[in-house]
């Protein structure tokens, strides 16, 4: 399988306020989408693509993510990492794995994604070291986090971020292939950014900075059924549209 030597990271930590009261004492990757936690579902698309390992990184209700591993699919190895701070930057969550992430390639993930299983064959399947997931259809609110693109490279992304000279714009997905290589540099970057903020930055600030140091490759995901879950109108969403059109895309 493609993904044996991939580990996932998952940032699942984070409190959500701007989906309270649903997330008051429930771990936004937790809320249900199509039946089962969405946090459920990355796993079940990560053991389908052959991923055997999984850190979750573990903050907010931290128990009720680390009791949902009881259901992980057959031979899925799952760890857990508590970030006491989760209250801060996701930046500080990633950094909390930095061991996982110097140790070999890894997968990282936000946990609040709903998607296709097809968004990590192409992410794990890419022939590059280093990839980031794209969706080139996207309308700009503000909110998403973009990534720009010249001669088949990110050479930025991030919400306000606007460099000189790229070729095309897309919102990123939340998910990064790293390789070994690239794993300490993006350590030393996490590193960075969190002193530089006082710990209240994202960890898309140190892929920022790594994209101008490794080659990352976008992977285009565009037309396929996706949404991130940040407001209560991305879930009613993600029940109503989009987990119906993954559902017509996979099959039973």
């Amino acid at each position: 399988m493609p993904g044996h030597d991939v580990t996932a990271i998952i940032l699942a930590a984070g409190v959500a306020r701007r989906l309270a009261p649903l997330t008051d004492r429930t771990q936004k990757s937790l809320l249900p989408v199509g039946g089962r936690p969405i946090l459920a579902w990355m796993m079940a698309a990560l053991h389908a693509v052959g991923v055997p390992r999984v850190v979750i990184v573990v903050g907010h209700c931290a128990d009720q993510v680390t009791a949902l591993s009881a259901s992980a699919p057959p031979g899925m190895v799952v760890q857990f990492i508590d970030n006491p701070a989760y209250r801060l930057g996701s930046a500080v969550s990633l950094y909390s794995s930095r061991d996982v992430i110097v140790g070999g390639p890894t997968l990282i993930m936000d946990a609040d994604v709903v998607f296709p299983r097809e968004f990590l064959r192409r992410l794990v399947g890419s022939a590059a070291p280093n990839a980031l997931l794209v969706d080139g259809g996207f309308a700009d609110t503000g909110e998403e986090v973009k990534v720009y693109t010249k001669s088949d490279r990110v050479i930025a992304l991030g919400k306000k971020v606007v460099p000189e000279g790229w070729d095309q714009i897309g919102e990123g997905v939340g998910f990064f292939k790293c390789s070994a290589e690239a794993g300490p540099e993006l350590v030393r970057l996490l590193e960075q950014v969190i002193e530089e903020s006082h710990r209240l930055c994202e960890y898309e600030d140190a892929l920022h900075l790594l994209v101008s140091r490794q080659h990352v490759q976008p992977v285009d995901v565009t037309g396929l059924p996706w949404t991130e879950v940040d407001f209560v109108e991305d879930l009613r969403r993600a029940q109503a549209e989009v987990f119906p059109a993954i559902a017509r895309l996979e099959g039973p």
